[in-house]
């Protein structure tokens, strides 16, 4: 009898793991600590699928887990495949996917079982050419099913707290609550927008993969509409294509009592969003450029929201003024000049006068650099007035060598100094040529 009972205990333990979806702690610890990079206000971070360590951009906004872009990870094995068919952001109909099940995915000591994963066949969806890192998938809500998850954009660390062993009412008292639903997997909250006149209350998705501000829908609400005052934008890339659409300033966007003053807003056309299946009442999105203005908590199982104020809250919204979209396209060679000092023998030839002493002049050291480009370039934007063309291959901004700039130090430049000039040198058709603005306030 005893035997039977610890039997059927192993049984119903083994059970009741084996029930549990998403992410659990592998350890007894309170909380777990996980460093990630912020990119473009992107979360990127280290996930081990099968032991193959690789990166993942953290969105909300996707409830299932996605991969692409393993050119460089073809040891990764994924179980059980067969095709199916996603449909999403973009301007075209759907695209071809595989899903893998059985799969086991680890976070620091998280873990997650039997976890789905979707492949992405279509090679030219991926972040990693626009991030400027190597990204291979995104990890969607089910990080967030089970436990706490606290986002630190500031230290750009995520805490996971194991809610069974952590004191809540000590957490959560610094922060403000707010009611959120979590429907199909993603989380939604109530917000206000205020454009011109007119107040709308909108109820928007809380979308860590998107780096804009604030979405609005004009087709959702007859109260939304695009200010007079916008210029057309290329809006990123989704499931199904590119993303066009509009950007404008609105006068205020409101989480509660958190306000945001004159918040830059983009306005998806209706062809990029007519896939999406959205929930009822939607009318946008908040996205990582507002989203990074707070310590977040989020909480699915209890429906919660925790907020608080970073300490650049209040800092100014900013977009992109030339309108020069960048991206990675690849690596070079280049050779960069070591210079050192030696006393050479009187009768070297191969000396130079440094200080009065005879010394060698320097040696190259050949490393790999990244090339940007110019992926694509907004219509009747400065850099277009300017003569800049899709494909310039980007060599020097404002003299100083692209190839010692990161792609986010890039982006920096092209969204702030307003007022300033602006130099740009590119390669063309192996001809290198110079371009020079005045980065101006468009709306």
């Amino acid at each position: 009898m005893k035997l039977f009972l610890q039997l059927l205990c192993f049984l119903l333990c083994n059970s009741m793991l084996f029930g549990q979806e998403g992410f659990q702690f592998s350890t007894h610890h309170k909380k777990v600590s996980i460093p990630f990079q912020l990119i473009n206000n992107l979360i990127i971070v280290p996930v081990k699928v099968n032991g193959i360590e690789l990166n993942f951009l953290l969105d909300t906004g996707v409830d299932e887990t996605l991969l692409f872009s393993l050119e460089s990870k073809e040891e990764v094995k994924l179980n059980n495949i067969q095709k199916i068919r996603l449909r999403g952001l973009g301007d075209q109909a759907s695209t071809e996917a595989l899903k893998s099940s059985n799969n086991t995915l680890m976070l620091s000591s998280l873990k997650s079982v039997r976890h789905e994963i979707l492949i992405v066949i279509d090679p030219d969806f991926n972040f990693s050419s626009s991030l400027g890192i190597p990204v291979n998938g995104i990890l969607g809500s089910k990080f967030f099913k089970n436990n706490l998850v606290e986002v630190n954009y500031n230290k750009k660390i995520l805490v996971v707290y194991n809610e069974e062993r952590v004191n809540k009412q000590k957490l959560f008292s610094k922060y403000a609550p707010f009611e959120i639903t979590v429907e199909n997997g993603k989380p939604y909250l109530q917000a206000t927008a205020t454009i011109g006149d007119t107040t709308i209350d909108t109820k928007c998705l809380i979308d860590t993969g998107n780096s804009d501000s604030v979405w609005l829908f004009e087709s959702k609400s007859k109260k939304i509409n695009v200010p007079d005052k916008n210029f057309d934008d290329f809006l990123g890339r989704g499931f199904n294509g590119d993303i066009h659409g509009k950007k404008a300033m609105i006068g205020q966007f409101s989480i509660g009592q958190f306000k945001f003053l004159n918040p830059i807003c983009s306005f998806p056309d209706s062809l990029s969003i007519k896939n999406v299946n959205m929930v009822a009442d939607r009318a946008g999105s908040v996205g990582g450029e507002l989203l990074n203005r707070f310590t977040i908590i989020f909480d699915y199982e209890n429906s919660k929201l925790y907020l608080k104020k970073a300490h650049d809250f209040n800092r100014p919204f900013t977009y992109n003024v030339t309108g020069i979209n960048v991206h990675h396209a690849g690596l070079q060679w280049i050779a960069e000049t070591e210079h050192f000092r030696t006393e050479l023998n009187l009768s070297s030839n191969d000396v130079v006068y440094n200080e009065g002493r005879r010394t060698s002049e320097f040696k190259y050291n050949f490393k790999l650099k990244p090339v940007y480009e110019i992926y694509s370039i907004r219509k009747n934007s400065l850099a277009e007035k300017a003569g800049l063309m899709e494909g310039d291959v980007i060599l020097s901004i404002n003299n100083k060598s692209t190839y010692r700039m990161t792609l986010q130090e890039i982006n920096m430049i092209l969204k702030t100094n307003l007022g300033r000039y602006i130099s740009i040198v590119i390669l063309r058709n192996d001809h290198e040529q110079r371009f020079h603005f005045q980065l101006e306030e468009l709306l």
